[in-house]
This record gives C-alpha cells, structure tokens and sequence, in this order.
C-alpha cells in the first residue's frame, strides 16, 4: 500500500474532501506549504488560494480552493478548516470577476463608508480565486 496521510478539507457549510492522500500543497501564511505522510505536527494560518491533493492512483490532483482558514497538520492527518471553500469544478471564473469588480470599485470610493480592509480581504480573495481558476486551468 502506497505511504499516505488523512486529509479532511471542511468549511462551515460542508465537508469538501476526505480520504487519503500522498501528498497536499496549499497557501500558508508564510508560503506554500507541502504536506508528505509523517509531517510533523503543525498548526497554521492559510491563505486564499489551492489546495491540491495528490490521490493514490489518480492521475489529475483534487483540487480545492480556500479562502483563508486553519491548517492542523499531525502525523497520521491533515485537516483543513477553510472559512470558505469551493471544489476545483465548481468554481466560476465570471462571478469572481464580478466580485473583484465590485471590491476595486468599493475601493476606490472615497465617499463609501465601507469597512477599507473587509474590502481589501474581498479583493484579495477574489484575485486568488481567480489565481486558482488559471492554476486549474493550466493542470488541464
């Protein structure tokens, strides 16, 4: 049996993936992050971007994009707790286009009343979203 790591990708609305892997990469706070069975024990803050999960004897990554959350890394799993997530198929280039649009708008408004850094947040995932869609796109 090949040398694999539990991996749980969950958000608050469901869980996204679950099963076992050789290996995961995803955005940390201080980097990308690459995950192998026996890592050591590590807990971490992650960034908007991909997750991808290499299955045993599949030959296309699993591919999830996060936007922020918690990474708990332990010997035998890896759990991901995003605040959102998106399966790699069900991500749609248009409606991150329209909520970059609307967050540099919300930006560049002087008179808003808007919180400037919530729409910093809203811009920064939407770019890394849309960052995640080419990334994909490219895999194909």
């Amino acid at each position: 049996m090949a040398n694999t790591i539990h991996v749980d990708v969950v958000s608050a609305e469901e869980q996204i993936f679950s099963g076992e892997a050789e290996f995961v990469a995803l955005p940390g706070e201080a980097g990308e992050l690459g995950i192998y069975p026996k890592h050591i024990p590590l807990i971490t803050r992650i960034k908007p971007g991909a997750v991808r999960i290499q299955v045993p004897g599949q030959a296309d990554e699993e591919f999830v994009f996060v936007a922020g959350g918690i990474l708990e890394v332990q010997p035998n799993g890896v759990t991901v707790l995003a605040d959102t997530a998106i399966r790699g198929h069900d991500l749609d280039e248009a409606k991150a286009q329209e909520a970059k649009k609307m967050a540099e708008e919300l930006m560049q408004n002087q008179d808003s009343k808007i919180d400037y850094a919530k729409a910093q947040a809203e811009l920064a995932a939407a770019m890394a979203q849309l960052a995640a869609i080419a990334k994909l796109r490219a895999k194909r």
